[in-house]
């Protein structure tokens, strides 16, 4: 498998990126414009805030399903037998964020929906006429104004060894959204499942972007875009005492924003969310 390493620069980085996204689902950028300096201070203050005890006022909501979700509400993969090993904390552009914590989240997240914009763009010039036609709106029209745009403060914690045998830091799983950007998290363990059904390690240079199709936009491409399945495996040795924190932003459209014949954006998450046994 071949995940392209793209040069945000480069006079053919939107065709070197899409070709990279169709051909393995995923793609990486360097020298792209989200600031290194603001993604590595949101790693420092949130690594403190999920250390204190202050991450339990902000219990998540299971209607509005923002703020808090601990280790013991996690999500399990879809067919997985174990919850991920992780917490995290959901940022909507409406949501609850500690006051502490919230100008640099504000920042970023408005800096990285723009280039997802941009990048969902490039997505639709080099997608095929005849699948194209298909798309029911712009694809970077989708997400405009949408309030169903997530950003994910996630911090895999130290392995203690008595974690359930086979249980992994996220096991397998696919994405539900249209794009997923995430900049490379501060310890490796991404691994992306080519299509022999191996494991591969995805680049992650601290500095780089790492980009994945999600289910939606497979849906919406009647699967030219492939929605590949994923995974953060657990670290062996000196690794294993640390967290690992990753800041993935998932692109969501409008609810109502038609995807197929099948599913709006909003069906089609209500489906995934009860599959992950977060939403009733």
């Amino acid at each position: 498998m071949n995940v392209r390493v793209v040069d945000y620069r480069a006079a053919d980085a939107a065709a070197q990126f899409t070709r990279s996204l169709h051909e393995t689902g995923f793609g990486v950028l360097v020298n792209h414009p989200v600031q290194q300096v603001l993604v590595e201070k949101i790693y420092a203050d949130w690594l403190d805030f999920f250390d204190s005890p202050a991450k339990h006022d902000f219990a998540f909501d299971p209607q509005r399903q923002d703020g808090y979700f601990s280790t013991a509400i996690s999500e399990t993969a879809k067919g997985a037998s174990h919850k991920d090993i992780k917490e995290y904390f959901h940022c909507y552009p409406w949501g609850r964020v500690p006051p502490t914590l919230a100008e640099d989240i504000r920042r970023y997240y408005a800096s990285t929906n723009a280039l997802a914009q941009e990048l969902l763009g490039w997505v639709e010039q080099y997608t095929p006429a005849d699948i194209a036609a298909h798309y029911s709106e712009p694809l970077s029209g989708m997400i405009a104004d949408s309030q169903q745009t997530l950003l994910r403060v996630l911090r895999y914690p130290p392995l203690t060894g008595q974690e359930p045998a086979g249980s992994l830091r996220a096991a397998a799983h696919g994405d539900i959204n249209l794009l997923t950007i995430l900049p490379a998290a501060n310890e490796p363990g991404l691994q992306v499942q080519d299509k022999q059904g191996s494991w591969v390690d995805v680049p992650c240079d601290f500095g780089m972007l790492i980009i994945n199709i999600g289910d939606m936009l497979q849906e919406a491409s009647r699967g030219y875009y492939p929605s590949t399945q994923h995974r953060v495996v657990n670290p062996q040795g000196e690794g294993a005492g640390k967290s690992r924190v990753s800041l993935p932003l998932f692109l969501h459209p409008r609810p109502e924003v038609v995807l197929s014949a099948r599913h709006t954006a909003g069906s089609y998450l209500d489906e995934r969310l009860r599959e992950l046994g977060v939403k009733k």
